[in-house]
């Protein structure tokens, strides 16, 4: 059963400056919440009961988005909409435990950083620069996980030429919306790339994953890379599924994608 979730926050947001200088994005509105309530959503809704921020002392804010503030709950407490606001957040601190990672040395180290506290043989990865709307991804994660007993990569198919951006499956055989992972390879280039299907930010790995995490050296971008730990998973003997996702994609990783997003979602 997959119960426990790992959520990466303490990146820098460099693609967003000046905006990301004082104020995460994670907290930034997507609709009438927040990009990273959205998130948390999800995890409740998929049967999540801890859940790990990894955040930055830089981004301590967002851990005291989620502590109690008794003085603003004695001026508000006679409205009871505004209540019911900031008891949700309560009921959310009740699942989160936040990790701290002080140096940007890529998701792989970000991940690592939870290798003792996570006690199923399976966990939940959830980037916060994808979003997914419509259908609950992470839920359609464990659904395979729990068919084929495997770690599970949310995937969609995208354009060629832009399979430079993202991790690319490679796959030898495709049934309905589960794909038979071989192979794992991060921002190929388009002549390298062994298919079109995207690796998009929702992921069910073994724990396993924490012994090649701990010994990799650095790769692309200077950055520990979790496609690499997965590749060693995945030679080592672990099955890896790709889900097609049925939900609507939502890329909160640039400005413009953000914008974009915050359109489509309206006032949702």
């Amino acid at each position: 059963m997959i119960t426990q979730a790992i959520i990466p926050l303490a990146g820098l947001g460099t693609r967003m400056l000046p905006l990301t200088k004082a104020f995460p994005k994670e907290l930034w509105p997507l609709g009438k919440i927040s990009i990273l309530e959205r998130i948390l959503i999800e995890c409740n809704e998929a049967g999540i009961k801890e859940i790990f921020l990894i955040i930055s002392k830089r981004k301590n804010i967002i851990k005291e988005y989620f502590e109690k503030d008794y003085e603003l709950e004695k001026k508000i407490s006679k409205d009871a909409s505004a209540i019911k606001k900031i008891s949700i957040l309560q009921e959310y601190r009740k699942k989160i435990k936040f990790i701290y990672q002080n140096s940007a040395k890529g998701l792989g180290d970000a991940v690592n950083t939870c290798r003792k506290k996570i006690k199923s043989d399976h966990f939940l990865l959830i980037l916060p620069d994808d979003i997914i709307i419509d259908k609950n991804c992470s839920r359609e994660l464990i659904s395979v996980h729990k068919t084929h007993k495997s770690s599970v990569l949310a995937t969609k198919k995208i354009k060629k030429e832009y399979v430079s951006r993202y991790g690319i499956l490679g796959f030898s055989k495709k049934k309905k919306d589960v794909l038979d992972i071989n192979k794992l390879v991060e921002k190929p280039k388009i002549s390298e790339a062994p298919s079109s299907y995207a690796i998009i930010g929702r992921y069910i790995l073994n724990k396993k994953i924490f012994k090649f995490l701990s010994k990799a050296k650095i790769g692309k971008l200077g950055e520990i890379q979790i496609t690499d730990a997965m590749n060693d998973l995945l030679l080592s003997g672990e099955r890896f599924n790709g889900c097609i996702f049925k939900g609507k994609y939502l890329d909160c990783g640039t400005l413009d994608g953000y914008i974009k997003s915050f359109k489509e979602v309206g006032a949702k």
